[in-house]
């Protein structure tokens, strides 16, 4: 109970060298490619997730907007991948640091807004005004539409990294009280323990709705900029 609430969201460094590089590059090897006629149950199940999600992400989307495909479905692995490992023992989750979830929302939301303005400028320009305001609230609306604009990467970054980071605390804190609760009431500890089981079944979950979530809400701003 005296360790660090935050140490798990350190990263982990050997002989002073970072692995964060190499904690990132851990996911992309669970999904391997088979070059056989007949794939594995595994693969099976990769392809069959992978066309579900991109056909109910994707269909909303133009022939322009379908270019992003295959980003969006490697964005929606990627994330839920990392999320997952993070709850494995002694495990370090790359989606808790803020920064990078801003280095993966900024790029694809400013990919977007830039798509509109190159193809839709006149409807892109009108997002910031809607039609019938009236003439005094014009200069406060077009204030408050360019706020709530370069806001979008910045409620990205933070859903994703406050869901997963509450849940770790609370997997971290339940797990710290089960262990103490144990050499003073066994039946307490037990019903504890049952509730640390219930929250990392809820965490696995979490892991893939957040996931879900921040590449919908991309494809979203994408929808409506093609």
């Amino acid at each position: 109970m005296n360790e660090n609430l935050f140490t798990s969201f350190i990263t982990p460094v050997i002989l002073g060298l970072p692995l964060v590089t190499l904690i990132v590059l851990f996911p992309s090897l669970l999904f391997p490619t088979s070059n056989r006629l007949v794939s594995n149950r595994f693969v099976t199940l990769q392809q069959w997730m992978l066309q579900l999600v991109s056909k109910q992400m994707m269909s909303i989307h133009n022939s322009k907007g379908q270019t992003w495909t295959l980003m969006l479905m490697s964005l929606i692995l990627f994330i839920g991948s990392t999320n997952l490992l993070g709850l494995l023992p002694h495990s370090f989750t790359p989606t808790t640091q803020l920064s990078m979830n801003l280095g993966m929302a900024i790029p694809l939301w400013a990919g977007a807004v830039i798509t509109g303005f190159r193809n839709k400028t006149k409807a892109s320009l009108a997002h910031f005004l809607p039609q019938g305001t009236p003439t005094p609230l014009i200069p406060m609306l077009v204030i408050i539409e360019t706020i709530s604009l370069f806001i979008q990467p910045m409620a990205l970054a933070v859903r994703l990294t406050a869901n997963i980071t509450a849940g770790h605390m609370l997997i971290h804190l339940i797990g710290g009280a089960t262990l103490a609760l144990m050499s003073i009431s066994t039946t307490t500890a037990l019903i504890t323990f049952t509730i640390l089981i219930l929250l990392t079944i809820l965490e696995f979950a979490v892991a893939m709705i957040q996931a879900y979530v921040f590449t919908l809400l991309v494809s979203l701003y994408l929808h409506d900029n093609t």
